[in-house]
């Protein structure tokens, strides 16, 4: 049999760079909520400021065990903005919830 060459691996396909993003939104959902759910009132805020800081480190984190660097800050910047966003959607319901209560 004649060598016809070294033979390549064929590239495998990158894996979805917007599972992280959502993974991350996703912990920020059930953070928030349990936020709410748990902390006195007083507390809250405070609180949410600590959940959101975590949310951004676990986005570095999602994003760096990606391990691609095309789109890097763009997909920290999204997860961490729509992190932001919907925590502050959720903080406005439970605000709006004490009020009524």
């Amino acid at each position: 049999m004649g060598h016809n060459g070294v033979m390549s691996q064929p590239a495998l396909a990158p894996r979805n760079a917007f599972v992280g993003v959502l993974v991350v939104w996703a912990v920020a959902f059930l953070a928030s909520i349990a936020v709410g759910i748990f902390v006195a009132e007083e507390w809250r805020v405070p609180w949410l400021l600590v959940a959101f800081g975590g949310v951004v480190l676990l986005s570095f984190a999602v994003q760096l065990r990606y391990g691609r660097t095309e789109g890097f800050i763009f997909r920290v910047g999204g997860s961490a903005l729509g992190a932001l966003l919907l925590m502050g959607v959720i903080s406005v319901g439970f605000g709006l919830a004490a009020l009524v209560t």
